[in-house]
């Protein structure tokens, strides 16, 4: 059933122009600084990592350069693995747990795979808490090369360059999905808004085309220990997916221009966490992105492992 709440800016039916997206741009307030909350972490980070800027955002005199940390002895021989958070701005449990990981338990992986973390893909989102950009853009739908996002190419252009066997993407579902973001996307599209429900706990987006479930399960099972496994709704679906497995859906990635496409790495994912939750602290949120990141690494490592073992044999 289609909901009658109307989004506040637009007609009914009709497609926003550039004044409704002028009308959003205004409604948008800063809530927290990037220079404040990220920069100084990342500038402590980069005594033990590479840090490279590969970007910068200019948003109507509001400049954002946009950072990345890397294993400072890339090694070719080694597999390699891609971190992003943060390309949602609001979701902000996916920039922290990447800065986490970084700051906790990167080390434990040096000398074995080469890491590639960029925690803030959408800086101004970040600050206003929203999942746009300035353009009133969703980066997770355009990862094209000639796409609207100045986050995600930027990003497209940092990861060219190097080979990939693991990418996951940090994120977040939270409750303002349904209250604000999914009713400003059906009103900037010209259609309806069709209300939906929001999952209550942990759950994973793979790829249709490759979904890898053993992969994604032990993401899972690591996560588990965390915080929980949001169950299927009433329908037997999470977001209107059916699971392929405990906490996990699909969506076609590279049809949907999303982030874990653009390295062609054959282990990806999207993690989502439900900050909302009773059941969930920001802090089991953040914990839930690095026990994450962690369970996918190890999971590549030991495939690797194997098949140096098997080839040494």
């Amino acid at each position: 059933m289609t909901d009658a709440i109307a989004y506040p800016i637009g007609t009914p039916g009709r497609p926003w122009g550039d004044g409704e997206v002028d009308q959003w741009r205004a409604r948008q307030t800063r809530h927290r600084r990037y220079a404040d909350d990220v920069l100084p972490r990342i500038e402590a980070l980069a005594q033990r990592f590479e840090r490279t800027a590969y970007g910068r955002l200019d948003y109507a005199g509001d400049t954002y350069d946009l950072y990345a940390l890397a294993s400072r002895l890339w090694d070719p021989s080694l597999p390699a693995a891609l971190v992003t958070g943060g390309v949602h701005g609001y979701e902000t449990s996916g920039v922290m747990g990447a800065l986490q990981f970084l700051e906790t338990r990167a080390a434990d992986y040096a000398g074995r795979i080469n890491l590639l973390v960029a925690p803030c893909v959408s800086p101004w989102g970040y600050e206003r808490i929203n999942r746009w950009n300035y353009d009133a853009v969703d980066p997770n739908r355009n990862f094209r090369a000639d796409g609207p996002s100045r986050e995600a190419t930027s990003l497209m252009a940092l990861v060219k360059p190097h080979r990939f066997q693991l990418h996951i993407d940090l994120h977040e579902t939270t409750d303002s999905d349904e209250s604000e973001f999914r009713p400003a996307l059906a009103a900037r599209d010209g259609k309806p808004f069709e209300p939906g429900l929001i999952p209550d706990g942990f759950y994973l987006v793979a790829d249709a085309q490759d979904p890898r479930p053993d992969f994604q399960q032990a993401i899972v099972a690591a996560v588990e220990k965390v915080t929980h496994i949001a169950p299927p709704d009433a329908q037997g679906e999470i977001i209107g997916c059916p699971p392929i497995g405990h906490g996990v859906i699909v969506y076609p990635q590279r049809d949907y221009g999303m982030c874990p496409s653009i390295t062609g790495a054959p282990y990806t994912t999207t993690t989502e966490v439900y900050p909302d939750s009773p059941r969930a602290t920001p802090e089991q949120c953040n914990a839930a992105q690095v026990a994450a990141v962690c369970a996918a690494l190890d999971f590549v490592l030991a495939r690797a492992d194997g098949r140096r073992s098997d080839g040494a044999a």
